[in-house]
């Protein structure tokens, strides 16, 4: 497995749950334990996104020439006795002088090759590369070189003149502390480092892997229109919008979440969710509203619109996200089944959703410069001294919502599209620069790639599942019971399915069954209409008093045994029990105790 965060990349080379061996695929040192929470905040990659950050293009074996293949398997063979103890340090180190006395190589040599081989995991990585002869370094320039990567290229961001002056230190005074006589000049030092920069290397060792992906690396590509071909694709982000907002009785709620999908395409916005909570939540709500009409919807907030301004009621065929934690969640990933595709972005690429990130930006500017006083927070909100632009808040998430609608449509139907490539039949047709009309003129040309459902089925979909068992007392599902007539086969089987449940509303759940959602009803009557928090709770409180009550109980028994043992104990039947005439012993027992039960009633005045 290869993981990596801001500032390293390192292959798992082996786990046992809570050491791990890896390897530092950058620095190519030997392999190290290290404790499984260090490697929390690390990320998954795939391999083909090592070889692009090492800048590597590996040759397969088979197609390399008979010397170079030759000389991997040679390679290999040196260092394949020290595979087999890679996790134990000290016969590793034995095995290494080994198999460099064996192979008259130094053991910097096979631990090039092991390490090497270790990270790509691939035998041809060991073959020699034919590169152009470059000249040999002189023991001054090894020595720059060695300052230069211990000083210079790292994230303390030590200036020149300081790896200078360490290197001075390390390499050219005394154990008393006395500069020797020949040490190389500060001016060969800089020539020596502008001669040998490598600006990647420079980004990447100084302010880390992510700033390089996010900040510095080369753009080559042709951005959406390179993959987004027709309408239908449609990118998925969210963000704090840039304003405060009160409730209706006028305190202060905080920023809203606006969750939107824009159509890579045309860069028409889809739908969208302004709301308190994000997440997966927030990707219902989003969902349901591409489905709406946008003609009906905008009216319920007093706003008209023609059909054509935000023709869009049917979702895209294809999401594209990126990493974020609710488009990983399992929930999401369940739209496949109504037949969207999700494709996932890799981490610091927001060029290839560059219609989206705009989008934030351009509606964003529609209203902050017409909010200015109202809430709208500025550059400066986080620097020390800077107004409260939560006291300007005057404005409740009802009226702010007008607005963002108000924005969408301007958004859609009057912005200039001016660098969108026209085609010529797109000339020919008369389609006006605005993204509606990119977006009806692609309707005319391919609705394949929009799928027409229903805002129940979505819904439905996208609800959170979990693992139900049918009983004899119901099918149990969150701990609680639910039935349905038709399935009394069922509850007799104990078998365990697939159940999707609202965690706002426990009354009815659904079992998926071929592609199907059977509801269910809720049994217990006294939680029909909460939550499943509520339902935990009050489960949890009754658990609770039955054990507050456990105590007492407890108490009550041993009392109750001491009161029988002691009547038993006591009894005043010491003979032995005979077993004779047990009928006429009963009978006289029976008159003995026989009570007149009318007495109760009519005894006083038989005794008057």
């Amino acid at each position: 497995m290869i993981i990596r965060n801001d500032r390293k990349v390192l292959r798992v080379l082996s786990s046992d749950g809570s050491e791990n061996l890896v390897i530092d695929c950058i620095k190519r040192t030997m392999p190290e334990l290290m404790n499984s929470e260090e490697l929390i905040g690390y990320e998954k990659i795939e391999y083909s996104e090592l070889l692009k950050i090492c800048g590597l293009e590996l040759t397969p074996l088979s197609e390399l020439d008979a010397d170079s293949s030759a000389a991997a398997q040679q390679r290999y063979a040196v260092i394949s006795p020290v595979l087999n103890v890679i996790s134990d340090t000290k016969e590793r180190s034995q095995a290494i002088r080994t198999a460099a006395e064996a192979n008259n190589i130094s053991k910097q040599t096979v631990r090039k090759y092991l390490c090497l081989y270790l990270i790509f995991q691939d035998k041809s990585v060991l073959a020699p590369k034919k590169t152009i002869e470059e000249k040999t370094l002189t023991g001054t320039e090894k020595t720059m070189r060695w300052a230069l990567n211990s000083f210079f290229y790292n994230s303390r961001k030590n200036s020149l003149n300081t790896a200078y002056t360490l290197m001075l230190k390390e390499k050219y005074c005394d154990e008393y502390g006395e500069l020797a006589e020949n040490y190389p000049s500060y001016y060969q030092f800089r020539y020596f480092y502008r001669k040998t920069k490598k600006m990647k290397n420079y980004y990447i060792s100084r302010n880390g892997l992510t700033d390089y992906e996010r900040n510095k690396r080369p753009l080559l590509g042709d951005g959406t229109q390179q993959y987004a071909k027709s309408i239908g694709m449609g990118f998925l982000d969210s963000t704090v919008c840039d304003i405060y907002l009160v409730n209706n009785e006028g305190s202060l709620v905080g920023r809203p979440i606006l969750t939107v999908c824009v159509d890579a395409y045309s860069s028409l916005c889809n739908g969208y969710m302004l709301s308190w909570k994000g997440g997966v939540y927030s990707l219902r709500g989003l969902m349901i509203n591409i489905l709406t009409d946008k003609v009906e919807y905008c009216n319920k907030f007093g706003i008209s619109i023609r059909k054509e301004q935000w023709n869009s009621d049917k979702l895209p065929g294809i999401f594209v996200t990126d990493k974020g934690s609710e488009y990983g969640s399992f929930n999401f990933s369940q739209l496949t089944e109504i037949g969207v595709t999700i494709e996932n972005l890799p981490a610091y690429r927001p060029d290839l959703k560059g219609s989206v990130e705009k989008f934030f930006d351009l509606i964003q500017n529609y209203y902050k410069p017409i909010l200015k006083g109202k809430g709208v927070i500025e550059p400066d909100f986080r620097e020390r001294g800077a107004h409260d632009y939560r006291k300007d808040a005057c404005l409740t998430l009802e009226e702010f919502e007008k607005i963002i609608i108000k924005c969408i449509v301007f958004y859609n139907s009057y912005r200039t599209l001016e660098k969108f490539p026209y085609t010529e039949e797109m000339l020919n047709a008369g389609v006006q620069p605005t993204a509606c009309s990119v977006w009806n003129w692609g309707m005319t040309k391919n609705k394949d790639n929009l799928i027409d459902t229903t805002t129940e089925q979505v819904i439905t979909v996208l609800l959170p599942r979990t693992t139900g068992k049918f009983a004899r007392n119901g099918l149990i599902v969150n701990k609680l019971r639910y039935r349905n007539n038709n399935y009394t086969e069922k509850f007799l089987s104990s078998s365990t399915v697939t159940v999707a449940y609202d965690p706002d509303d426990v009354s009815y759940v659904w079992l998926i069954e071929n592609g199907s959602f059977i509801r269910f009803e809720l049994i217990e009557s006294r939680f029909m209409g909460v939550s499943l928090d509520t339902a935990k709770q009050l489960k949890d409180s009754c658990k609770e008093l039955i054990n507050d009550n456990k105590e007492e109980k407890l108490k009550a028994e041993i009392e109750l045994a001491r009161f029988i043992e002691t009547i038993a104990n006591n009894s005043s039947v010491k003979n032995t029990v005979s077993v004779k005439d047990v009928n006429k012993s009963r009978k006289a027992e029976e008159e003995k105790t026989h009570i007149s039960f009318a007495s109760y009633i009519f005894g006083d005045e038989e005794d008057e």
